[in-house]
């Protein structure tokens, strides 16, 4: 019995020594110069950060209420310039009125979903298969467009502060908050290398949305004069991490 229990733990310490030696067993790829590339490992995300308004009520940063937010997503590398993810997002907004004779201020508190593209300039040897990899990466900046949708919730009402429980709100410009707007963001960001496993990255994207009422404020009941659609930025600290990258 002795015997074949070591023989059993030969055999496996064995295949252990093969699979470590043996080739990479991904899926190899190749790019425009015939390189090999690897595809992934999948990584996930976490932020927070700020959320800010451009609408109806701003004319800059002075009349802002800012807002937290908070993000999870998960990214896949499908090129080593190009990586896919989903994200979904819980921001705040406010504002006051840049026209004190309006005195207007509002506070949204919403919800995203989003499927964008991030396109790395930057040559990254961890992605590469060839024997001798360039560099690995340990600072990159990238690009951000998607596309998703938002579910806005706004409170307008008549002040020049936060609200807080004793505020007063506005009778809604339409009855069916939450609603549905398509967003678009485009925005900019770093990423850094911490670990194998771990990235740090910040960021700042503009939304572009579909919608006007984001702040319950535009020409349906007469509050402003402008059909312009409102936007909104976030600009967040956030953590990458792949349980299985090498």
């Amino acid at each position: 019995m002795k015997s074949y229990l070591l023989s059993a733990a030969l055999v496996a310490l064995s295949l252990s020594v093969c699979a470590q030696d043996h080739p990479e067993r991904r899926k190899r790829h190749y790019d425009m110069q015939a390189r090999t590339y690897y595809r992934g490992p999948v990584r996930f995300s976490a932020g927070a950060g700020v959320g800010l308004y451009n609408g109806d009520l701003t004319k800059g940063l002075s009349n802002q209420l800012p807002g937290p937010s908070f993000s999870l997503g998960v990214l896949y590398p499908v090129h080593p310039h190009w990586t896919v993810g989903t994200e979904a997002t819980y921001f705040q907004i406010g504002s006051t009125d840049y026209l004190p004779e309006r005195n207007l201020a509002f506070r949204g508190r919403n919800g995203t979903g989003t499927v964008f593209v991030r396109f790395e300039p930057l040559r990254d040897g961890a992605y590469y298969a060839t024997p001798r990899p360039a560099p690995t990466a340990l600072v990159k900046p990238y690009l951000k467009l998607g596309v998703g949708l938002a579910l806005y919730s706004p409170k307008a009402y008549n002040g020049t502060t936060r609200p807080d429980d004793n505020t007063s709100f506005l009778r809604p410009e339409r009855g069916d908050y939450p609603a549905l707007a398509i967003v678009a963001p485009v925005g900019l960001g770093v990423t850094l290398r911490l670990t194998p496993k771990l990235n740090a990255t910040a960021e700042a994207a503009y939304y572009f949305t579909t919608t006007d009422q984001l702040d319950d404020i535009s020409t349906g009941l007469g509050r402003s004069s402008s059909a312009l659609n409102d936007g909104y930025g976030l600009v967040e600290l956030k953590l990458e991490y792949s349980p299985w990258s090498r």
